[in-house]
């Protein structure tokens, strides 16, 4: 069998199977720490990407998915893990579909592991969260990502830290822009293992959803107080900087010429959603 490459985006594959075969060897607290930690995920018709985020939480006791009513398998993938637990609920914004995950569907564990259906975990980040001893003080553990396209790792991926684990009974969901942020009362600490993001949806669907949030981004840069911005969303509320920059960005900056084919993909997706954004804040 050949072997993988060392760029491809898989999920965690000692911990595939079973936790009993995942775990063997390993000393007994890491046991107990990662039975401390029920993952959390959002889904909408997320079939090309769940499968995968799935295969790299066996170690869980239970995953609870929280879906918008799906219309194509992805419920039935997810229902095929057997620690799945798969509620739905009609969407209405990110908050409040992360804020009812959280706080109404029965997680009783300690700790939550908040994912998107597009992320994957990786070997180190698995391992890294069975050797936590976070202090009191701790109420969250921030990662950052390794961007992919289509299974392949690039270099010029632009994915900001993301805190996706913490206490239960610490955090809440706030509206930001087109999307959502936990706030937690504590200290948030970094993590040292990546997560992979690797969205395989189709382009189309890409384009739907992009259309969706750069409505809401630009909303929320029109009404926000320019003082509170970062230098980014105070460049892109000029409208005409960003996009011409964003291609040599990605593909000269950042390196992505040399992820060939992946990275002028990615060049272009994000050259297009700044476009997209602008032409939002034009309206």
């Amino acid at each position: 069998m050949p072997r993988r490459a060392a760029t491809e985006c898989r999920p965690y594959s000692k911990f595939r199977r079973t936790v009993g075969a995942a775990l063997r060897g390993r000393p007994l607290w890491i046991h107990t720490v990662l039975d401390q930690i029920t993952p959390l995920i959002l889904t909408y018709n997320e079939a090309p990407n769940i499968a995968r985020a799935l295969e790299g939480l066996g170690w869980a006791k239970e995953i609870v998915v929280v879906d918008s009513f799906s219309d194509d398998e992805t419920v039935e993938i997810a229902r095929s893990f057997p620690q799945v637990r798969v509620v739905q609920r009609a969407f209405d914004s990110h908050r409040n579909q992360w804020e009812f995950g959280l706080k109404e569907t029965g997680i009783s564990t300690p700790w939550v592991l908040a994912l998107d259906a597009d992320y994957v975990v990786t070997d180190e980040l698995v391992m890294e969260l069975g050797r936590l001893q976070p202090d009191s003080h701790i109420a969250g553990y921030r990662a950052n990502f390794i961007y992919c396209i289509h299974g392949k790792r690039i270099r010029s991926g632009i994915y900001p830290p993301v805190t996706v684990l913490y206490r239960r009974e610490a955090a809440s969901y706030i509206q930001d822009g087109h999307t959502q942020r936990v706030a937690v009362e504590g200290t948030v600490e970094e993590l040292r293992g990546f997560l992979l993001h690797d969205d395989r949806k189709s382009l189309r669907r890409w384009f739907n959803s992009q259309a969706r949030y750069t409505q809401l981004e630009a909303q929320k840069l029109r009404d926000a107080d320019t003082s509170k911005l970062d230098r980014v969303d105070r460049l892109r509320r000029w409208r005409i900087l960003v996009p011409p920059v964003m291609p040599v960005y990605c593909l000269v900056v950042r390196g992505g010429i040399l992820d060939g084919w992946a990275g002028l993909y990615y060049a272009f997706q994000r050259t297009m959603a700044e476009l997209m954004l602008a032409v939002d804040l034009r309206r």
